[in-house]
């Protein structure tokens, strides 16, 4: 049955794997490349910290890496945001548009690397949010330069991991050089997540 695919997170009803609606789109579109193959269990930590810590309501919100893009969906349905969904690999916006159909929301989608995300583009939105975006030593300078580039244009970010040593090391840069708070952060049961969370606005309020 489709139900034994499915489950409620934080208000949103999310398909796995195994649901027939995905393996649908998979036969359609193909294995999304980069990792956006499935819902990360670091979003859990990235929606559960922003219950805690909201942006402000009718925010413009970037979701950078963002596979699925439960989050920011996540955002778009509980405090009215308008959202925009970037990713390199463009094979995950299938996955993403029709979580954000059956959620009820919209969600602009963005095809871009890091490196090629402006200053000027950054100053359009409030906060930039992204879960398990960096998992290669390769991507810790282009995060941490999309970092310093928002947090230069007053743009809050808010990232979360599980803790991966190139996250610790993005991390580390971004408390000892922008101020930003790094620290862990837990879900309770039953999503039982953990990780490590980075917050630019420092105590967690934007």
């Amino acid at each position: 049955m489709a139900s034994n695919f499915e489950r409620e997170a934080y208000g949103l009803t999310v398909l796995q794997n195994g649901h027939p609606d995905i393996r649908k789109l998979r036969k359609a579109t193909g294995t999304a490349s980069l990792h956006g193959n499935k819902l990360w269990n670091s979003t859990y930590l990235l929606m559960d910290y922003l219950s805690e810590f909201p942006p402000e309501k009718n925010a413009r919100i970037l979701e950078i890496g963002c596979g699925w893009g439960l989050a920011g969906i996540y955002c778009a349905k509980e405090f009215g945001a308008t959202v925009t969904a970037l990713d390199a690999d463009g094979s995950v916006f299938p996955y993403l548009e029709h979580h954000a159909k059956l959620n009820g929301v919209e969600v602009t989608t963005w095809e871009r690397r890091y490196e090629q995300v402006r200053k000027e583009d950054l100053a359009n939105f409030d906060l930039v949010i992204g879960a398990d975006v960096c998992f290669w030593d390769s991507m810790v300078k282009p995060l941490y330069n999309l970092t310093k580039r928002a947090h230069d244009c007053g743009v809050r970010v808010v990232l979360t991991d599980p803790g991966r040593p190139p996250f610790r090391e993005l991390g580390e840069m971004a408390f000892l050089k922008l101020g930003a708070l790094c620290e862990n952060w837990f879900t309770a049961p039953p999503y039982d997540a953990n990780g490590l969370l980075l917050d630019t606005a420092n105590d967690g309020v934007a």
